[in-house]
């Protein structure tokens, strides 16, 4: 657990305070509610870090959330405090949500919870999550996820773009390269 490591020093220090500086106390808060909304349980909704680790460390309730929005997706929550125990905790919930859509950019890593090294990750994959949410009949947080805008072109349409010359290209206004020559030339 994290009171169980040395203190970071140096180059570690500076890189952990800028992961904490990502953390969002609003949205760590936002997320706490939709899991007291979704899961009927009385948890505490305060959005400081301390509070959110507390609650979500050992991965019993992130499992819980999962098993209210998809039924019986995890089988056996562990109860028991043991490190190993906890972190399979997680491990089934992260699996569960890579199921239901969540990508693998927006989940975390089990020590980024248990370790406590970046609670910021752990809200971007509840958050996405609450996207996901919606489509097994749950309410959701966060933005609406964005819907198919499939645009199908005629063979017209598709040939006239072919002689467009785009102005992204620039224009070197007649210019070329003869006569340039950049570094060392080969002298004989």
């Amino acid at each position: 657990m994290a009171n169980n490591r040395a203190a970071k020093s140096g180059f570690a220090a500076e890189a952990q305070r800028k992961i904490n500086s990502k953390y969002s106390e609003e949205l760590a808060q936002e997320c706490l509610e939709w899991i007291r909304v979704i899961t009927g349980e009385d948890i505490n909704v305060a959005g400081d870090m301390d509070n959110f680790y507390d609650t979500l460390k050992d991965g019993t309730v992130l499992c819980r959330l999962v098993n209210h929005i998809q039924p019986g997706s995890v089988k056996k929550i562990n109860q028991s405090t043991m490190a190993f125990k906890c972190m399979e905790n997680i491990n089934q919930f992260l699996e569960v949500a890579r199921q239901m859509g969540v990508p693998a950019q927006e989940t975390f890593q089990t020590v980024d919870l248990w370790e406590r090294q970046n609670l910021n990750s752990v809200v971007i994959c509840i958050q996405s999550l609450g996207r996901k949410a919606e489509k097994f009949g749950k309410p959701g947080i966060g933005p609406k996820e964005a819907e198919k805008n499939v645009r199908n072109f005629t063979e017209e349409q598709l040939r006239a773009s072919h002689s467009v010359i785009s102005l992204q290209y620039g224009s070197n206004k007649g210019a070329n390269q003869h006569g340039i020559n950049f570094g060392n030339t080969r002298h004989m």
